[in-house]
């Protein structure tokens, strides 16, 4: 069985979470922690997923106090947190499966370099039909790119603070990667007045917020006379919790490095 803690467990994704490795064979919870004040501080595991059952697992509010109780780590917090968690279970041997989205290109780099002495899988999407299309955005791309303006299109909820999405940025990257680009160049991520003809070395971002929709995004390849379109619209949060449940299985029995969701899925 591997042993999985769930850091930022009392938000919306960390609460599935819960759910996800509860119900995941080879799996078993070790520790949940939530934020220094939260009200669930000290609350059983089951309490806090909503599952009427406890799970005899309590709130801790600090990794470092359960660093002993699990084998893994998921995290879906923020760019600062998970630096720092990162650290905290390089030093005690741990591996990570990090959801976290915004971090820096800095921040990357040194997650990288850490990933040497470590176990991380860093995706900005768990769920198998997003990574799926990552793998048509190459085809559709190298056939296509040539000939089309380029568009991604994301929409989340009124809550998510990030924009674009890593999902979106992520679809950019592999978009650009195909066509020889490099999307810090080719990227737009809004246009207000008098902008001029469109470029077609360009990979435009158009974001939008508002509701409860966990993710929606389409990367449009628009030529003269037809438009291709490629497009994931998640319903559930448990795909999201379900993928990363696998990646934390999976990477418990890989060597030290630096995975994503494409390497847990063998595309």
């Amino acid at each position: 069985m591997t042993r999985i803690a769930i850091t930022g467990a009392a938000g919306r994704m960390g609460r599935i979470l819960i759910e996800a490795v509860c119900a995941a064979e080879k799996a078993e919870l070790g520790a949940v922690i939530v934020l220094p004040g939260d009200p669930m501080a000290g609350v059983d595991a089951g309490a806090i997923a909503g599952q009427g059952t406890s799970l005899n697992v309590v709130a801790e509010t600090s990794l470092e106090a359960v660093i002993d109780q699990f084998d893994v780590l998921i995290d879906f917090t923020a760019p600062a947190a998970t630096m720092a968690n990162i650290e905290l279970c390089r030093q005690h041997g741990k591996k990570i499966v990090i959801g976290t989205t915004g971090l820096s290109d800095e921040q990357k780099a040194e997650m990288k370099v850490k990933a040497a002495d470590m176990g991380i899988v860093f995706a900005p999407n768990y769920s198998v039909g997003v990574n799926l299309c990552l793998n048509l955005l190459r085809m559709a791309a190298s056939v296509m790119g040539e000939d089309s303006d380029i568009e991604v299109i994301e929409m989340h909820h009124r809550h998510k603070v990030d924009a674009p999405s890593g999902t979106a940025l992520r679809m950019g990257e592999v978009v650009a990667e195909t066509m020889g680009w490099d999307l810090n160049e080719v990227a737009c991520y809004g246009r207000e007045g008098q902008t001029g003809a469109r470029p077609h070395k360009q990979i435009g971002f158009e974001t939008i917020r508002g509701g409860d929709v966990v993710g929606d995004h389409t990367v449009m390849f628009a030529a003269e006379g037809e438009r291709v379109e490629v497009t994931h619209k998640a319903q559930s949060r448990m795909t999201f919790a379900k993928g990363a449940v696998r990646a934390a299985l999976w990477v418990g029995e890989q060597p030290n490095g630096l995975y994503d969701m494409q390497d847990v899925l063998g595309f």
